[in-house]
This record gives C-alpha cells, structure tokens and sequence, in this order.
C-alpha cells in the first residue's frame, strides 16, 4: 500500500484484495494442505467402502462426504486467511465462547454413538463435536490473554489463561477426552514458553498432569486399559493395534498396491483414526514419508516466518495454531505404530470427519492469516521506540 498526496489531502492507492493475498500468503504452506487432502481424499476411497458396505450404503458415501466438507474446510480456511490479526483474535473468541457453551452442554445433549465417550452432538444428518472447534479459539484466547499481560497496564493473563486452561481440561476429562486433554495443556505451554514466561509454573503444571494421570488411571477402567495395552510387550493381533501394525508390516517400502490392502475391512476405525496404516499397507512407507514432510513443511514454514514477526499476540498465536497442527498429526500416527497409547484422534486433512476437518481448516486459515508478510521495519525500531 502507498501514498500519494496532493496538496494536504493523502489518497490511498490500495491493492486488491485477491492478489494481496496471494502475494502474502505463504504458498507453501497452503499447497501442502492441498495435497494433504488430495491424499485424504485418495486414502479414503480405499479406506471407507468397508465402512459404506457394512452399513448398506453407496461404496463412495463416505468419500463424497468428505469432499463436501472438506471442500467447505478449504473455502472456511482461505476465507480466514485473508482475514488481519485483529479479525482472527475477534472470531477466534467467539469460536471459542460458542464452543465452551457447546462443552458445557454435551452431558445434557451430547451422545457417545456407542463408544463409551460423549463427545457428539447428532443432528441426524451429520455430528457435531464441540472439542474440534474448541482447540483453535483456545489457542487464541489463550495467546490474547499472555500477550496482554506484557503490555504496562495489563491484565494477569498468565494467570487467568492457566485458570481457564484447567476448566476446559476438566470440561474434557468429563466426557471421557484424554486426547483434547493432553492438546489442550499442551498448546497453553507452548504459547507460556513462547510468550516469555518462566519455567516453573510448566514444571508444576507437568507435575499435575503426571499424578492427574495416575488418579485416572486408578479409577477409570477405559484409561486403565488404554495405558496397560500400551505399556504390554505383546500386541493381540485382533485388536486395532493389532491390525494397524501388520498393516504397516506387510506393506514394505512400496506397498502391497492400491486397493490390494486387507486392514480396511478388519479395523472399524481405518478411514478415521488408523487411515496412516491404510496408506501405509496400500502405498508402502514413500506415501508415509510425503506425508510427514507435508506435515514438517507447514510446521517449519509457519514457525519459520513467526520469527520475524513483531505483533506478540500474532507471534504467540501462531506457534500455538502451528504446534498443536503438528503434534495431532504426530499423535495419530505415533498410536498407529504403538509409540502412544490409543487417543482416538484424527489426521488433519486425511482423516474422515465432517467436525474434523472444518476445524483442520479453521486452524490453517488462522494461521495462514497469521503468517502473512505485512510490512514491518526493524526489530530495531521497536526497541529505539521504547526507549
């Protein structure tokens, strides 16, 4: 943007919309989200006709399901990125006031479909799960909240984030969500230790989250299991862990071809949770190895680009978006191969889920918008300006 002026009165030259965006917009990052869900869309028309079959449906139901919502997730997240920071951190408050609401109803109105968690909200139609939208206008409030309290007269954000942190957690711990749980606290310390803060207070929080762990372990039977599953040295082949590991074993470095794979019609969770050992039996571990390096490119890009940004509130909520993208992505494939235990959590963009990826795509358009080039001078000019 420029200026010209002509007498005393500036006239604004503005730039369109559509090619400033495009000419901010980290394309990298944007191309790799692309080809992720093209990849989704190729896994789950192997991964979802068992699913389509056993429950009487069209072979492709499940596919042009996820292309609908998976269409509207890409719309969503370009829409957002053209958005500024100051639009991002408003509707990311929002998202997270209605999404807290919705939390808070799910013991009212939610359902579990069977699984043992209510986690859903049925609209006959379609599902909805709050816990999915709650995870980016988190990251927000919380960035919002921390980098407030380094202005003069600011708020204890610290402390009001770390407060709320502990009632989404126990919101989520409720249902039951171990998974959202462990995302949650992990995001709030990455926008702490980004933000500036000590150590301490992370270590405390560790401690919490270890004798928490131990408390549940303790009383409820469904975390019990998870964790002594894990922890066995034998895996029961009749079980997903089972299933997803053979997977992994008998498709080699190519794969065993396309739509030669047998885990599909063995694991109820394979176009969802365990679509990773779909792709792997199907398509060998090249498929695997592009898929993490797009997972590793929009990681490194967002941060990478995060170091030169100026605006604390972008720079924290950006790490948090990038870090908490990344580390479900590397949950989901770590149960696959038995590194963690069982989470029952997506792979953005791959996975099948209508909540998931409209939410996959909220978070990239943030962070997309966060990571745009702006014009920005110096770090030095900052520090001659505070003085």
């Amino acid at each position: 943007m420029t200026e010209m002026v002509y007498g005393s009165n500036p006239i604004r030259v503005t730039e369109p919309v559509l090619p400033r965006w495009w000419r901010t917009i980290d394309k990298w990052t944007l191309t790799s989200v692309f080809v992720l869900f093209g990849i989704g869309l190729l896994l789950g028309l192997a991964a979802s006709v068992p699913l389509a079959t056993r429950n009487g449906l069209e072979p492709f139901y499940y596919v042009q399901r996820q292309a609908f919502f998976g269409g509207v997730a890409l719309v969503v997240m370009i829409a957002i990125s053209m958005m500024s920071p100051a639009m991002v951190r408003r509707i990311g408050v929002l998202g997270f006031a209605v999404s807290m609401v919705a939390l808070m109803l799910l013991p009212l109105f939610g359902t579990d479909f069977g699984k043992g968690a209510v986690r859903w909200f049925s609209l006959g139609f379609a599902s909805v799960q709050p816990s999915e939208f709650l995870k980016p206008g988190f990251v927000i409030v919380v960035a919002w909240l921390i980098a407030s309290a380094q202005d003069l007269a600011g708020p204890p954000g610290k402390t009001i984030s770390f407060a709320l942190t502990l009632v989404v957690v126990a919101f989520l711990a409720m249902q039951p969500d171990f998974g959202q749980s462990a995302l949650i606290i992990f995001a709030w310390g990455v926008i702490y230790f980004v933000g500036g803060a000590p150590m301490t207070l992370i270590v405390v929080v560790g401690g919490i989250v270890g004798l928490t762990g131990l408390v549940f372990y303790e009383s409820s039977e469904h975390f019990a299991r998870r964790i002594d599953g894990f922890l066995s040295p034998d895996v029961d082949p009749r079980t997903q862990l089972g299933y997803a590991a053979n997977a992994i074993q008998e498709g080699g470095f190519f794969g065993v071809g396309v739509g030669e794979g047998q885990v599909k019609w063995s694991l109820p969770d394979a176009h969802t949770d365990f679509i990773i050992a779909v792709a792997a039996e199907e398509y060998g571990l090249i498929l695997v190895l592009i898929i993490l390096a797009l997972y590793g490119v929009i990681v490194v890009r967002s941060l990478s680009r995060l170091l030169h940004e100026r605006d604390p509130f972008a720079r924290l909520a950006g790490a948090g978006l990038a870090c908490i993208f990344g580390v479900q992505a590397m949950i989901n494939m770590g149960v696959a191969v038995r590194l963690l235990p069982a989470k029952g959590m997506t792979l953005p963009f791959v996975s099948y889920g209508g909540s998931s990826v409209i939410a996959a795509g909220i978070t990239m358009g943030m962070l997309l918008a966060l990571t745009r080039a702006r014009p920005r001078g110096q770090m030095s000019d900052v520090f001659r300006r505070g003085r």
